[in-house]
């Protein structure tokens, strides 16, 4: 299994984390009765307020250009382009962690804190930034956090490889080409065949054979039953 598989199978499993919440609003301030109409608004359902604070979030700018570089480089080497999807840049995950730093203020410190240890550990072993050096020296700095020894793992670069890991893949697994990847699809009606054989039988219970026919068939699920003219 390569890692974007193994990346789809924690999201899958619930292990990835989620970062993102959405509400649906409507303007009125007194009941919603019988016959009113409301109507869809574009965007994804956010009050004025709320609205208001994204503005000024994306207004603001945490990292500088060569954070922002070095997380485009992390984020390639967690979740990299192949012939099934796209890249996590491509997918605009280095944009999602910006966000997201903004938005949860407790992952600033953490992450800046991490990215300066990437670039000591480089400047350490390479005499230069972790931006400047070759792939393969890239890896090796990497592998090295996303692998440590038993005594290394609560070091501050595993740790920071951890958080900067589920970022990635809670950026990317909810963007566009992150649900393509996955097919997810929403809220799509599945096809229903009734309650199971063995619990109807378990309650010496059955369906009405006339009833099966008209109900159960998958091929007019999408039409209005006419009860009145149903013969049993």
């Amino acid at each position: 299994m390569d890692r974007r598989e193994s990346l789809k199978a924690l999201v899958l499993g619930g292990v990835g984390s989620s970062l993102f919440l959405s509400s649906c609003v409507t303007d009125k301030k007194s009941p919603i009765v019988e016959g009113d109409i409301i109507e869809e608004k574009e965007g994804y359902g956010r009050t004025p307020a709320e609205e208001k604070r994204d503005e000024d979030l994306y207004s603001k700018t945490f990292f500088s250009k060569e954070e922002m570089a070095t997380i485009s480089i992390l984020a390639d080497i967690i979740i990299p382009e192949d012939e099934e999807s796209v890249s996590a840049t491509e997918a605009g995950v280095p944009e999602f962690i910006e966000f997201i730093v903004k938005d949860i203020p407790e992952h600033q410190i953490p992450m800046r804190g991490g990215l300066m240890w990437i670039n000591r550990e480089s400047n350490k072993h390479f005499e230069a930034a972790f931006n400047e050096i070759s792939k393969e020296n890239q890896m090796e700095i990497i592998d090295n956090m996303a692998y440590p020894r038993a005594f290394e793992e609560n070091s501050p670069g595993p740790v920071f490889f951890r958080n900067i890991r589920n970022l990635v893949v809670t950026g990317y697994f909810t963007s566009e080409p992150g649900f393509k990847y996955l097919d997810y699809r929403g809220n799509t009606p599945n096809v229903w065949d009734g309650v199971p054989a063995y619990v109807l039988e378990k309650h010496g219970m059955k369906y009405d054979e006339g009833f099966l026919k008209v109900a159960m068939d998958p091929a007019t699920r999408n039409e209005v039953m006419d009860w009145n003219n149903y013969e049993v």
